[in-house]
């Protein structure tokens, strides 16, 4: 495993990063990234991320979930700001992250970014894959953020085989316990293939998922109600899929029946990178949790 992705927005992960693998950095990529909006929070975080990750460059660069496409003479000077940290040897390529389709098309169309980081997993629609198809055309690589939906896909071996049909993406996994690592290690050498019956779990596992969910990337929040988003609108799906008594807790249900107290001023919607209809989802997620408190519904074994 040798691709690192991290963000200045990520707590303490650059500081981590660094601690862990400055001593095998010649031997490894690391992508950060920025939410700088002027040259000067640019520059400053630019730095500051070298610092932590304790090297004197950084392999991808990315503007950070961008809402537009910073091009040269734009007025913003963030681009230049870019160009300039490459002719100063402290990045070696310009990459961004993006969330709305649109954004992340007329990105790979620009021609000025040489990596596109997106969310992509079996459950993304034919909009994805136009996406894809694009950035191969562009010769622009592809990282694939979000490969398990945030959680709500639990098969790792089913993912992998599906994320092996595309030969320009590279997936990024997120990692929690070693039994995770040594999952995602072992399909290093012996990587699942895509079988007709691997297919057929995919195309019903888009039934049941495919849609308007949460992904829990938290990009709502905060919450004018102290309404954990990230969590409660994924509830429903998150207790089927991976159930854990962590949520039918009592800080958990505390939690949910802040749900009763939105504001329904919208913050969170035009937040939402994926445009989800979110009052509505935190309402749906709460009656559904409260008939699995009720006993109504009966969603199987509940791990510790």
């Amino acid at each position: 495993m040798t691709f690192f992705d991290t963000a200045r927005a990520y707590s303490d992960s650059e500081m981590k990063i660094g601690l862990a693998l400055s001593d095998v950095r010649d031997k490894i990529h690391i992508a950060t990234k920025t939410m700088a909006t002027t040259p000067e929070e640019f520059w400053k975080q630019l730095h500051t991320s070298l610092e932590l990750l304790k090297t004197d460059y950084i392999d991808i660069y990315q503007f950070h979930c961008v809402n537009r496409v910073y091009r040269p003479g734009d007025g913003t000077g963030m681009y230049e700001c870019m160009l300039e940290a490459k002719e100063k040897g402290l990045i070696k390529h310009i990459g961004v992250t993006a969330h709305k389709i649109q954004i992340a098309m007329d990105c790979v169309e620009s021609g000025l970014y040489e990596t596109m980081q997106f969310p992509f997993s079996y459950l993304s629609s034919d909009k994805e894959l136009e996406l894809i198809k694009l950035c191969k055309e562009k010769d622009v690589g592809f990282i694939a953020m979000k490969g398990l939906a945030g959680g709500l896909i639990n098969q790792s071996d089913k993912i992998m085989a599906y994320m092996s049909q595309f030969d320009n993406v590279l997936p990024i996994w997120g990692i929690q316990k070693m039994k995770e690592l040594e999952e995602w290690l072992s399909y290093m050498e012996n990587t699942p293939e895509y079988t007709k019956e691997v297919s057929d779990f995919v195309n019903e596992e888009r039934q049941i998922l495919a849609g308007d969910f949460c992904r829990g990337c938290g990009y709502c929040m905060p919450c004018p109600a102290d309404i954990q988003i990230n969590s409660c609108a994924r509830m429903s799906l998150m207790i089927r899929r991976a159930p854990s008594k962590n949520s039918l807790s009592e800080a958990m249900q505390k939690e949910m029946k802040k749900i009763e107290d939105c504001l329904e001023c919208g913050q969170c919607k035009t937040k939402c990178p994926y445009e989800l209809d979110i009052p509505n989802l935190l309402k749906k997620n709460y009656e559904d949790y409260k008939k699995i408190l009720a006993g109504e519904i009966n969603v199987g074994y509940i791990e510790e």
